[in-house]
C-alpha cells in the first residue's frame, strides 16, 4: 500500500493460492469491489499446473463485472469484477494481482495472512509506504516482534510471516484476531468524500460523524405535531420513549440503500418521514429526531452487529462498525432502540448488538459505551411438559414454554419473518424423538427490554417409550439434550462462551397402569465455573417426574480449561440421555 496524503492511496494486491483438492476451489476464485471511492484495475492473473506450467492467463473478456450484493442493500453504487479458471485437476496454482485506488480515506482493511484457518501461509508481506511526516498508526495481535521501518524520503513499515501451518477451528474459540496473527492499521488525519476528520481520540472520531450529521434532523410540521398528539398527554420519559418507538416502527421499514457517502452519512429526517423507508443510519436518526421533537436527549450509536462482542479495540480508534441503533441514556436505565425493526421491542438489543462496547456521537464527540448486557436469568427457557404414555410406546404431549431475551429471538424471528415451511421445519425439529407431529401451537408474546414469548405445542409421537417383553423403556428428557464436546485433540485455543443462559425442565409422564419402576437415574448436581445442571428423576402414581436445570455462564476460560468443560458437557449430555426402566407387574 502507498498513503498519498489524508485522502489518497494505492493499494496492490498479489496472492497465489495453491488449491489441493476441492475444498479449496473457493480460494482459487478472483473478487474484488470498487465504488465511487474506490478504483479497480490492473486486473492479471494465471493458472499453473503441478508442475508450475501455465495453462492459462486472464482475458479481459473473461471478467465479469456486476452489482455488488452484500445481502442487505436493496440499492448499493458498489460493484464487484470476478474471475474463475474453473479449474479441477489438483494439485493447481492460481495467481492474481490487482490495484485499488482510494480517492478518500476513512479507514483501512485490517491485515489478516491467514484467509481461512484450514489454509497454511507459505509467505505473507504487508508493506505501507507513506509520507515522511504522515502519523500512520497500527496494532498488531499474535505478531511476533515489531514491523521493519525503513526511513527516507518516504516512510515504509513492514511486516511479514513465514510458515504458517494450517489448523482446525475449535468449538467456543475467541474471535479470530484473539487466535490469529493480525495487523490493525489507520490514519489520525483524514478525508472523506470532503469532510476531513481525526482519530486519534474517539471523541474526535465522533466528531467527524457530528459534521456528516449536521443538519439531517429537521422534522416536517406534520411529523412535529404527531409527536406533540402521541406525547403531550404522557408524563414518563420512558412511556414517551416506548410510544414514538412504535410509531417510528408502523410508520418506517427498512431498506438499505447504500450510494456514495450515503454509506456512511444517513438520509434527512425529512427524507425518511416523506418515503417511510431508509437504512439503519437513516431510521436511527430519525428516531433520535422525534426523541428530540418531544424534549427527550437522544443519541446515535455506530455498533458492529455480528456475533462476536469483542468488535472495538478501546485503545485504537478506527471504523469496526456496521450497523447504527438509538440510545435514550439515563444512567444504568438507558433505553436502546433497535430502529431496523418493525416488531423488535423497545429497550431490547439481543445476541446481534448486546454486550458489546459501541460509539455513541454525543454533543461533544464520540464516546465508546456498552451496549446491554444479558444475565442467564434474562435468558430463559422454562417449560412445562405434561405426557401419557400408552400400553403401545406411544405418547401425547402438552408443552408450555417460557423464552424470554436471547432465547425468544428464534422463535421472535419465525412469528412475524418466517414462511409456513420454515415454521414446520422449526417444529419438526425442536422434540428429540424421531417421528412425532405437532398438532397444534399457540403463541403469546410480551413485549418489554427483555421480551416473553409464551408457546404452547400439541404433540402426538409413536414409538415413543421402548417394549421389551415385559419392560418399559422411557427417557424422560424428549426435548432438548445437551451433547458431548469434542475432546479427541488437544486444546489449542482459549475458551470464550460468549452468551449466558438458563434452562429449567420439569416433564411430568404419565405411564400405563401395571408398571413399577426397575432401574432409575441417579440424582445430578453440578456447580462449577462454567454453570450449574442438575437432574432428578422420580416416580410417583403411574407418573414419572424429570426436573432440570442447566445454566450456562458466559466467561473466558484458559485451553488448559478445556478438559473440565468437556468433562461437565460429557455428565450433562449423559443425564439427558438417560433411561427409566420399568417392569410389567405379573
Amino acid at each position: 500500500m502507498k498513503i498519498k496524503g489524508i485522502d489518497k492511496a494505492v493499494i496492490t494486491h498479489k496472492v497465489a493460492y495453491t488449491v489441493l483438492d476441492e475444498a479449496g476451489d473457493y480460494f482459487a476464485r478472483y473478487g474484488n469491489y470498487y465504488d465511487k471511492f474506490h478504483s479497480l484495475s490492473d486486473i492479471s492473473g494465471k493458472l499453473f499446473d503441478a508442475a508450475g506450467k501455465v495453462l492459462k492467463s486472464i482475458k479481459k473478456k473473461d471478467i465479469s463485472d456486476a452489482a455488488l450484493n452484500d445481502g442487505e442493500s436493496l440499492i448499493t453504487d458498489a460493484r464487484i469484477k470476478h474471475f474463475s479458471f474453473y479449474y479441477k485437476t489438483y494439485p493447481y496454482t492460481v495467481e492474481y494481482e490487482d490495484e485499488v485506488g482510494y480517492d478518500g480515506i476513512f479507514a483501512f482493511q485490517p491485515w489478516y495472512p491467514l484467509d481461512d484457518e484450514e489454509m497454511s501461509v507459505e509467505f505473507c508481506k504487508l508493506t505501507i509506504e507513506t509520507p515522511a511526516d504522515y502519523q500512520l498508526r497500527y496494532k498488531q495481535f499474535n505478531y511476533n516482534g515489531q514491523p521493519v521501518i525503513e526511513e527516507n524520503k518516504n516512510k515504509v513499515y513492514i511486516w511479514q510471516v513465514k510458515n504458517i501451518k494450517a489448523s482446525e477451528s475449535e468449538i467456543y474459540q475467541p474471535a479470530i484476531r484473539e487466535v490469529q496473527t493480525a495487523v490493525y492499521y489507520a490514519p489520525i488525519d483524514f478525508e472523506y468524500a470532503g469532510y476531513k476528520g481525526n482519530m486519534k481520540s474517539w471523541q474526535n472520531l465522533g466528531n467527524f460523524f457530528i459534521e456528516l450529521n449536521k443538519g439531517r434532523d429537521v422534522l416536517p410540521d406534520n411529523i412535529k405535531a404527531d409527536v406533540h398528539r402521541l406525547t403531550n398527554n404522557i408524563k414518563s420519559a420512558q412511556e414517551k420513549v416506548k410510544v414514538l418507538y412504535e410509531y417510528m416502527q408502523s410508520n418506517t421499514h427498512y431498506v438499505g440503500i447504500q450510494l456514495g457517502i450515503g454509506g456512511m452519512q444517513p438520509f434527512e429526517a425529512k427524507y425518511v418521514a416523506e418515503k417511510k423507508y431508509g437504512d439503519c443510519k437513516a431510521l436511527s436518526n430519525y428516531m433520535v429526531s422525534l426523541l428530540k421533537e418531544a424534549g427527550i436527549p437522544a443519541h446515535y450509536v455506530l455498533v458492529k452487529a455480528s456475533k462476536f462482542t469483542k468488535s472495538v479495540i478501546e485503545d485504537f480508534p478506527t471504523d469496526y462498525f456496521n450497523h447504527v441503533v438509538a440510545c435514550v441514556p439515563n444512567g444504568k436505565d438507558s433505553i436502546w432502540l433497535e430502529c431496523t425493526s418493525q416488531t423488535v421491542s423497545a429497550g431490547y438489543m439481543g445476541t446481534s448488538t448486546g454486550n458489546r462496547k459501541a460509539l455513541l456521537i454525543a454533543d461533544d464527540g464520540g464516546h465508546i459505551v456498552s451496549t446491554p448486557s444479558y444475565r442467564a436469568t434474562d435468558n430463559l427457557m422454562v417449560r412445562k411438559i405434561d405426557a401419557v404414555v400408552d400400553i403401545n410406546g406411544n405418547i401425547i404431549m402438552d408443552i408450555n414454554t417460557k423464552f424470554t431475551g436471547f432465547q425468544q429471538e428464534q422463535t421472535h424471528g419465525l412469528l412475524y419473518g418466517a414462511t409456513k415451511e420454515e415454521k414446520d421445519k422449526y417444529l419438526n425439529s425442536r422434540i428429540n424423538l424421531p417421528t412425532y407431529k405437532v398438532e397444534k401451537n399457540d403463541y403469546k408474546e410480551t413485549k418489554g427490554a427483555i421480551p416473553v414469548i409464551d408457546e404452547y405445542l400439541k404433540i402426538t409421537a409413536p414409538n415413543y417409550a421402548s417394549i421389551t417383553g415385559k419392560r418399559l423403556f422411557i427417557t424422560p428428557n424428549f426435548v432438548d439434550r445437551e451433547r458431548k464436546l469434542p475432546g479427541d485433540k488437544p486444546r489449542k485455543f482459549d475458551i470464550e462462551i460468549t452468551y449466558a443462559y438458563r434452562d429449567i425442565d420439569t416433564i411430568n409422564i404419565k405411564i400405563p397402569d401395571g408398571y413399577t419402576v426397575e432401574a432409575l437415574p441417579k440424582e445430578i448436581n453440578i456447580t462449577n465455573q462454567f454453570g450449574k445442571f442438575s437432574s432428578v428423576v422420580k416416580v410417583g402414581s403411574n407418573t414419572i417426574i424429570l426436573y432440570r436445570l442447566c445454566e450456562i455462564n458466559s466467561g473466558y476460560y484458559p485451553a488448559s480449561a478445556y478438559e473440565a468443560f468437556a468433562k461437565f458437557y460429557e455428565e450433562m449430555a449423559k443425564a439427558d440421555n438417560s433411561r427409566v426402566v420399568l417392569v410389567k407387574n405379573e
